[in-house]
């Protein structure tokens, strides 16, 4: 498996230009899959997916 780059809570927030709470909203509704590794990370691909997801919605 390649090794994937995990990404941080403000770092998704600025990737999707939404706030931080917005981007733990997704995670708590089950909507952006993350890990908490100290602080919460989020998979770039999993980034991905979630826009993918919700384009035109």
């Amino acid at each position: 498996m390649a090794s994937q780059k995990l990404l941080t809570l403000k770092e998704v927030a600025k990737i999707l230009r939404v706030s931080e709470r917005s981007v733990m909203r997704y995670i708590e509704s089950g909507r952006l899959k993350a890990s908490k590794i100290g602080q919460w990370r989020i998979r770039q691909t999993d980034v991905a997916s979630f826009i993918e997801e919700n384009l035109n919605k």
